[in-house]
């Protein structure tokens, strides 16, 4: 089963943020392009667009991605690129479910 294929869970708080090996564990199912960041507490990927206006597309497609799994990247887009950048904000560090999200954001620039 791929990481795309999971349901990201709602997290409530008071759950421990994965370690850094278990962050890094994960991170080697994903594209090699995904990277952690701020002392391994987030994931970020840029994916790379003709213009702007295919970055807005895809940061849509993502949009109700999000929606439908209630887990909410930050999205930062820009002529010609969109970087999904991941975390669990009520622990402020990486759970699972980041990265399912990174996956299935890979799965949808795939579909495009």
């Amino acid at each position: 089963m791929s990481l795309a294929d999971n349901t990201c869970v709602p997290c409530r708080g008071g759950v421990p943020a994965l370690t850094e090996h278990q962050a890094k564990d994960l991170l080697g199912q994903l594209d090699p392009s995904w990277e952690l960041t701020n002392g391994a507490t987030h994931l970020q990927l840029s994916y790379l667009f003709e213009n702007f206006v295919c970055a807005m597309e895809f940061a849509n497609r993502l949009a109700d991605i999000a929606e439908e799994e209630g887990h909410h990247p930050d999205l930062h887009i820009s002529w010609g690129k969109c970087t999904v950048d991941l975390w669990t904000h009520k622990i402020n560090g990486l759970t699972e479910s980041d990265f399912f999200m990174a996956a299935k954001s890979d799965r949808a620039f795939e579909g495009l």
